[in-house]
């Protein structure tokens, strides 16, 4: 019963916001270094903001 309460959607400060936190950054972490990988520039470079 506590690993579903974990993991569910709530919103303000709780475990499951925690969590969702961390799953959400490491998605976040990991595209941009694919990206970087992919197209040989820095992220703000392929967006072209530098």
């Amino acid at each position: 019963m506590q690993e579903q309460k974990r993991n569910a959607w709530n919103w303000g400060f709780s475990e499951g916001a925690e969590n969702w936190n961390g799953r959400l950054a490491m998605i976040g972490f990991s595209a941009a270094v694919i990206i970087e990988l992919v197209s040989g520039q820095g992220l703000l470079h392929f967006w072209g903001l530098m």
